[in-house]
């Protein structure tokens, strides 16, 4: 079920057009302040926000401004309900929206502009579909435009070590709640220490990115892997707990012994415009992810070479 934020006065939906639009399977909440609006963006985003011109005086842009600063749904699709009279006083670059809703409108009318901008996203974007995060696309849009900051960046990419055997002893669906705990850890602790101009991506399986100003780099870094050594053993049996490792066949069909899970970090500083394009962070990355996986346990390494 979508939930649909509405920022806006009491009437900026018919109870006639509510009733509609829940019966297709879609759920509202409505907010008249901009601080509880603010909050839910926060604490839980909604997956559209239908956001009314003046809303709170002009609360409407820093509301804008936290969602599309979601470290979790920053692709949330914002529809604007004006006045005809207010179209051609919009600025698109103050107002970053992706569709207007032009009072007065019929059910029909607020039904299909909310399913087309859940079509539209899911043709435009790449979020992973089990953590919700953004995908390949986006993170190398977020990258790129590292690159092309004025300011230093670490590119911090993430791998849960040993998942795959962690899979074949526990199962899919454990292993998929292995995929969500990292995900939760990585969106709240940048969130909490690094917000601003922050990112985090899944590349996919047990694969992520995050991008973090590089004087957050080591804090964040040191709070995630901290976080995970706090909840990873909610997911390991007694048994392999106080064994401190499991034996499992590899790919070959031979007997290995595996050790428990931990993250690996390695982060990639975008120091001195050294770096073009996103191609040689990810090259320089999977070079340091090497070294750092050879380490026992949960850790991070940080690449501060001179490219050659």
């Amino acid at each position: 079920m979508s939930r649909i934020l509405i920022a806006g006065s009491e009437n900026i939906i018919s109870a006639g057009a509510k009733i509609i639009i829940e019966t297709k399977g879609y759920q509202f909440l409505f907010f008249q302040t901009l601080s509880k609006a603010i909050s839910q963006v926060l604490e839980d985003p909604p997956d559209i926000l239908i956001l009314e011109k003046n809303f709170a005086g002009d609360g409407e842009h820093d509301l804008i401004k936290t969602v599309k600063s979601s470290l979790q749904k920053s692709n949330i699709p914002i529809l604007l309900v004006v006045e005809e009279e207010q179209i051609n006083r919009l600025d698109w670059l103050v107002y970053p929206v992706d569709d207007l809703l032009i009072r007065p409108f019929s059910p029909e009318v607020i039904l299909t502009r909310i399913q087309l901008a859940e079509a539209r996203l899911l043709r435009v974007f790449d979020n992973n579909p089990l953590s919700k995060l953004p995908g390949n696309t986006s993170i190398l849009r977020a990258i790129q435009n590292t690159l092309d900051n004025d300011e230093i960046y670490g590119v911090c990419y993430v791998d849960i070590d040993n998942f795959k055997p962690y899979n074949d002893r526990y199962g899919f669906s454990q292993g998929d709640d292995i995929i969500l705990m990292v995900s939760r850890i990585l969106v709240n602790v940048v969130g909490e220490l690094a917000r601003i101009d922050s990112f985090v991506g899944h590349v996919g399986g047990d694969d992520y990115v995050f991008i973090v100003r590089e004087d957050k780099v080591k804090e964040v870094c040191e709070k995630i892997l901290t976080n995970f050594e706090m909840v990873k053993n909610m997911f390991l049996s007694p048994e392999d707990l106080a064994a401190g490792c499991y034996m499992e066949k590899d790919r070959q069909g031979r007997e290995t012994t595996y050790g428990l899970l931990s993250l690996s970090i390695a982060v990639v500083i975008t120091d001195g415009k050294k770096f073009e394009h996103a191609a040689e962070i990810a090259a320089i990355a999977s070079q340091v992810k090497h070294y750092v996986k050879k380490l026992s346990g949960s850790n991070y390494m940080i690449d501060r070479r001179d490219k050659k």
